[in-house]
């Protein structure tokens, strides 16, 4: 198989341009291949750079496209505004000239701190057509996690939500590479002697900017996604142009999108991108449906209201849109796309009551999120429900554009796909990072051995499926024992007065840990911690049971619905380090 590998170089990665080659990745293929190369060779057939031939690839492209194909059909939806392609090119075009007008210069970075609004939507076409680098900034960072990103990223701009102004203006006293500071939904006082113009003050300043929907080349960078930093500060992910249109297809693909598909935005567009969702509807001429919160009611209102046909979802959101007053059984059914944390059967099946059809992937913000899907097979529908929601909450197999996934040992030995032993999963392909931004030995560290370590713990199958076990750092050692977390919160969610359920190790004299659960129930159930207890008994081993259950009224989370199991670690074990 050819591997075209390159290099991209910039000075803020620290890395030197190389020229591209191509590289045999088989000895079995280069016997095959090299034959053929070396007649060519002879005959004087060269390979040449024919630009009729190719084109670089970038997401711009899918934008260009659409605002043709799709003139006046509904780009996106927020509220009573309804903006057709053409007037969303016009106005990503305006937005990218106000940048190039203000000096910006191709690599500069360009923050955004916004909920899904359109003027988030506008930005991963805008920025990347100014030649820039969209730093989209998690909405729910204290204000020194938001300047640590403004200064570590470089960027000279920052556009924000009103709605955010607080956060904004105490990160500004701290940052001082950036030169505007752009306030949207609203004007913004940001103190004395720091300027802050309106979105639309700014975006006016197009001057005679031309725009230009292709790259020169699809390995410049076209956003940096920094991650949670839940171990250390965090990191930023790089992502390239050519790595967000391939990624985008897979999302098309995998998730069944169609120019018919109405997109209900669930998912942050902050996080990974959206999952590369902002340029995979754009680019089958779908429709957007923008949000500002991401509540329950305001959820079910839009799916009557909109005809909903696609949604992007981490189970806790799942959990809490099924289990809210207003949730009906929806007909024609809504693919709904899950990753995260591992969603349980329960869960599955849950949601697959209510008319969703579960498309189950699974990935990191170091992949562009998803990576791999949990294809179904057609022998599945004959299983019953229980089952095939076991079968379906696996992780599966790469994507279409992701190519390789492994689960390995520590010296990268592949573990027996005997749905038991426990190894790291491993990726490599279209869609993994270029790299962590000003970070070289983050960025050796997570891919020694040639490969990308996720830091996930899971099982191989013999049919090639990979299942999530747990996160290296969750792994619960008892007594020597591996307990995966996620195992025994599966346990625990099939209970039916549970809603939402996080499993962590704590101290115990005896075993070093042992697990403990934090049960959130489901309105108006009341249950005792013993019988919780006594449930999972009957799932799993005694020894995987927790001891303790603490039911509570809520769960901390992230932005994309996560569970912050580091901040309860933090509590539990802060006496025993003490």
């Amino acid at each position: 198989m050819w591997d075209l590998r390159r290099t991209w170089g910039v000075d803020d990665l620290g890395r030197e341009p190389e020229p591209s080659t191509f590289h045999l990745s088989s000895s079995t293929t280069r016997q095959i291949l090299t034959p053929i190369v070396l007649r060519f060779l002879v005959k004087g057939i060269r390979v040449n750079n024919n630009s009729a031939t190719g084109a670089v690839l970038t997401p711009l492209s899918f934008l260009k496209r659409s605002s043709m194909v799709w003139a006046t059909k509904p780009a996106y939806v927020f509220n009573d505004d309804s903006v057709t392609y053409a007037e969303f090119a016009a106005q990503a075009e305006d937005l990218a000239g106000a940048l190039v007008e203000w000096g910006l210069q191709p690599g500069d970075r360009v923050a955004y701190m916004m909920p899904n609004v359109p003027e988030m939507l506008i930005a991963h076409f805008g920025v990347p057509l100014a030649k820039c680098v969209l730093v989209p900034i998690n909405i729910r960072l204290s204000s020194s996690e938001v300047s640590y990103i403004l200064e570590h990223s470089g960027a000279r701009v920052c556009v924000f939500h009103s709605s955010l102004s607080e956060v904004v203006k105490e990160a500004a006293r701290e940052v001082t590479n950036v030169e505007a500071w752009i306030s949207a939904g609203g004007s913004s006082d940001m103190g004395a002697g720091t300027e802050c113009l309106t979105y639309q003050d700014f975006a006016v300043r197009r001057g005679d900017f031309e725009a230009d929907y292709t790259v020169d080349d699809e390995l410049n960078p076209i956003s940096i996604n920094y991650t949670s930093g839940t171990t250390g500060r965090p990191k930023g992910v790089v992502y390239t142009h050519r790595g967000a249109y391939l990624n985008s297809l897979g999302e098309l693909l995998h998730s069944r999108f169609s120019p018919e598909s109405v997109y209900l935005w669930t998912l942050p567009m902050f996080h990974c991108n959206g999952w590369c969702t902002t340029w995979a509807v754009t680019g089958i001429g779908g429709t957007h449906v923008c949000l500002s919160e991401v509540r329950p009611d305001q959820i079910w209102q839009e799916i009557r209201d909109r005809s909903v046909t696609h949604m992007n979802a981490a189970p806790t959101v799942i959990t809490a849109i099924l289990n809210h007053p207003d949730a009906v059984v929806v007909s024609p059914p809504i693919a709904l796309t899950t990753a995260g944390a591992s969603p349980s059967p329960t869960v599955i099946a849950q949601a697959e009551a209510h008319g969703f059809s579960i498309i189950h992937v699974y990935g990191l913000t170091e992949v562009y999120g998803p990576h791999s899907i949990c294809e179904v097979q057609p022998e599945w529908a004959e299983l019953d429900d229980a089952e095939r929601a076991r079968m379906l909450a696996r992780q599966g197999v790469p994507m279409i554009q992701a190519t390789e996934m492994r689960v390995v040992t520590e010296d990268m030995r592949d573990v027996p796909a005997d749905g038991e032993t426990l190894g790291e999963i491993v990726m490599r392909g279209n869609n993994v990072m270029l790299g962590y931004f000003r970070d070289d030995e983050a960025t050796a560290q997570a891919f020694r051995g040639g490969w990308f370590h996720s830091g996930d713990l899971g099982v191989m199958y013999p049919d090639g499926y990979v299942a999530l076990k747990d996160r290296l750092k969750d792994i619960i050692i008892s007594g020597g024992e591996n307990i995966s977390t996620v195992e025994v919160e599966q346990a625990i969610a099939s209970h039916p007065a549970v809603l939402e359920v996080a499993v962590i190790g704590v101290p115990d004299e005896k075993w070093g840990e042992r697990p403990k659960a934090f049960v959130v129930l489901k309105d108006l159930q009341v249950v005792s911690d013993g019988e919780i207890i006594d449930h999972v008994r009957t799932q799993i081993a005694h020894f995987k049971a927790p001891r303790d259950v603490h039911i509570t009224e809520s769960l901390p989370k992230t932005s994309t619905g996560k569970i912050k199991k580091y901040a309860l670690r933090e509590v539990e074990w802060s006496g025993a380090r003490g």
